[in-house]
């Protein structure tokens, strides 16, 4: 068998999440069918992370394996014509060793939450970022972001529906930046919980308007309670960056 290692591009807009389901149209399914050509059969394709509805990638990554030696270039090239009434990129093919896994083999997983801090209404970025009409003070959501990083129990940022064994989690780094009328948010980590970035994003943003105060964001972080955090941050501002293997 031979294992080819992708990284993708796509807009989450239309698709029901990455993971292929029943019914709906999903990335994974997409990439399935895109490949199916040259493989002859239905592979399937394993990603780095399972990304919902609404949300984008810029630099998923990817695995499938087949009995054919394939050549890398024409996996892309054909892929990528099969796509192209989608808005999914193939943006690289190489064939890789066995062992490597584009989930298990994760090192850090890397997000992006874009907001765009503004009145007026959006052109380029609909569907594509959260737009916040209050003022937001990035400092200060930047400072009190800084609390998260390390080893603690996140289950105030934990979604309902999540189904890690542990709601403890290692962040190992957060910066929230402004570029012009911009508000953005990274982060990083080995794995993350289910809406976990969103959650975060949704509390810092209420440190941000000035509705809370950073001792607020701390008590409800040191709560433990889903209930106790701001609303979950749209699908739409959120973005899989890369990963690091």
């Amino acid at each position: 068998m031979y294992r080819y290692k992708l990284i993708v591009e796509y807009n989450g807009t239309p698709f029901c999440g990455w993971q292929r389901q029943s019914g709906v149209l999903t990335v994974q399914q997409c990439l399935e069918e895109a490949v199916q050509p040259l493989t002859k059969d239905l592979v399937l394709i394993n990603g780095a992370g399972r990304t919902d509805t609404g949300v984008h990638a810029l630099g998923q990554v990817a695995h499938f394996e087949t009995d054919k030696l394939l050549d890398a270039f024409r996996v892309q090239e054909c892929m990528n014509a099969h796509l192209a009434e989608l808005p999914i990129s193939v943006l690289s093919v190489e064939q890789v060793d066995k062992n490597f896994h584009s989930r298990f083999s994760a090192v850090e997983r890397y997000y992006i939450y874009k907001i765009v801090n503004r009145r007026s209404k959006l052109a380029l970025d609909i569907n594509r970022a959260w737009k916040v009409l209050k003022p937001l003070n990035e400092e200060k959501m930047n400072k009190v972001a800084q609390i998260l990083v390390g080893k603690h129990d996140f289950s105030a940022f934990r979604a309902t529906g999540c189904q890690s064994n542990s709601p403890v989690k290692t962040l190992n780094s957060i910066s929230v930046e402004r570029f012009s009328d911009q508000v953005i948010v990274k982060l990083a980590a080995k794995s993350f919980l289910y809406h976990q970035v969103r959650n975060i994003v949704g509390s810092l943003q209420k440190v941000g308007t000035g509705e809370w105060s950073v001792d607020k964001f701390q008590e409800v972080f040191e709560s433990k309670d889903r209930t106790q955090a701001a609303a979950t941050a749209p699908a739409c501002g959120l973005y899989f960056w890369k990963v690091r293997y």
